[in-house]
C-alpha cells in the first residue's frame, strides 16, 4: 500500500545540540560543505542555521552532558537518531581531504555483496553525533522491493 505525502510536504532540517556552536559550525563547513544561512537571536539564545543544497542543520548551544558515548555506527537507544548520513563520490578521497581530522569510529567497510561499489565509514562531529559517509549506494528496483512483504 502506497500513500501520498500531504501536498507541499518536504524535508526541512535537523536540529543539533552543541557545546560550542562555532566549533560545530566550523566542522560542518570545513568537512561537509555547509554554509551559514541564517542566525536567529531571541531572549539571549542564538540559533545558527547551516545549509548545503536543500539540507539544513540548526545548531543550538547547550551545556548539558552527553547522554551516551559515541561508538561505531551510532547509538541503538530508541528515541535518538542513530546517525546522519552523507554521500560522496569516493570515501577514501573524502578521508584524505580531511587531513587526519576525521577519526573513523567504524570502517571504511565495503558492502559489495549488497551493492557493488558500496563503501561506508562512520565518524563523529565535535559533539559526538555519528556521521555516516558512503559511496555507491543505490535504491533497489521496484521488482526487487516487491519481493519483500
Amino acid at each position: 500500500m502506497t500513500t501520498a505525502a500531504p501536498a507541499g510536504l518536504r524535508w526541512s532540517h535537523v536540529g543539533l545540540n552543541c557545546r560550542d556552536q562555532k566549533a560545530t559550525e566550523d566542522f560542518y563547513t570545513r568537512h561537509f560543505g555547509f554554509a551559514r544561512a541564517r542566525v536567529v537571536e531571541a531572549d539571549g539564545v542564538r540559533v545558527v542555521f547551516l545549509r548545503n543544497g536543500p539540507v539544513y542543520l540548526e545548531l543550538f548551544a547547550t551545556d548539558a552532558d552527553a547522554l551516551f558515548t559515541t561508538a561505531k555506527d551510532g547509538p541503538a537507544n530508541p528515541g535518538t537518531a542513530r546517525h546522519l548520513a552523507f554521500q560522496v563520490d569516493d570515501v577514501d578521497a573524502f578521508l584524505a581531504a580531511a587531513g587526519g581530522e576525521l577519526e573513523p569510529l567504524l570502517g571504511p567497510l565495503t558492502f559489495d555483496e549488497f551493492i557493488p561499489g558500496w563503501k561506508t565509514v562512520w565518524v563523529s562531529d565535535p559533539d559526538g553525533i555519528v556521521l555516516e559517509v558512503s559511496q555507491g549506494y543505490t535504491d533497489q528496483s521496484t521488482d526487487e522491493l516487491a519481493t519483500y512483504a
